[in-house]
């Protein structure tokens, strides 16, 4: 499991990788603030562990755009003890709240929890279609020897795409997959996880493979 680590106070950091890690943790983190949702976006995790207060922008920020594209677990770890930062923590889409000082067990046993609820790992299997293939285990998907990794929104896009090949896809049956319902999702939101698979996949050359049908859907 790899855990990604959001958190400018140098010491509390390492002290965080140490801890995790000899729980069994991967740990990862940056010090591009500027960049970190990006980063996090195109890294392949299994959980955030996230503070408010940081450089550049503030983990509200970071959580908001997160949330646009990726369902990745967020637990949000900060100083700040008021029940409205609890309450926009969850509005934003994080998964747990914890305040600082903490008791590293209790913060384990967070991380646990969040882990145990979102474990619905896909099915190990590929699917294919066109040259592209989908490896769901692992969460990338492979054109002519080039490697890319998926968020899980993504993964669960093209594999729509892929099995329904040859039809087009409502945007609301995409949504339906996605998040079971249209509640608080609104059209802009696929577009940006639409547009961001068809940019990946572009990268690895796999240019013009997702078809866009004005006011129906999307084919491949």
């Amino acid at each position: 499991m790899k855990i990604f680590i959001v958190e400018d106070d140098k010491k509390l950091k390492n002290e965080l990788i140490t801890f995790l890690s000899n729980y069994g943790y991967e740990c990862d983190s940056s010090e591009e603030y500027k960049d970190m949702v990006d980063i996090i976006l195109n890294s392949h995790l299994d959980l955030v562990l996230l503070d408010i207060n940081l450089p550049y922008f503030d983990g509200y920020h970071i959580c908001r755009e997160i949330r646009k594209t990726s369902d990745v677990p967020i637990i949000v770890v900060t100083s700040r003890a008021g029940d409205m930062d609890e309450l926009m923590s969850m509005n934003l889409g994080a998964d747990d709240f914890i305040t600082k000082p903490y008791n590293t067990q209790i913060l384990l046993a967070h991380i646990e929890a969040v882990l145990k609820r979102s474990e619905t790992k896909p099915t190990q299997k590929k699917i294919c279609h066109n040259g592209v293939v989908l490896q769901t285990a692992r969460g990338i998907a492979t054109y002519e020897n080039n490697e890319i990794e998926l968020t899980k929104n993504e993964m669960k896009i093209l594999s729509v795409l892929i099995e329904n090949a040859g039809r087009i896809v409502t945007r609301d049956e995409l949504m339906d997959e996605l998040w079971q319902s249209d509640e608080f999702v609104d059209d802009n939101t696929l577009t940006v996880n639409v547009n961001r698979l068809r940019r990946k996949l572009e990268d690895i050359g796999a240019n013009n493979y997702i078809v866009t049908k004005r006011g129906q859907g999307y084919l491949i």
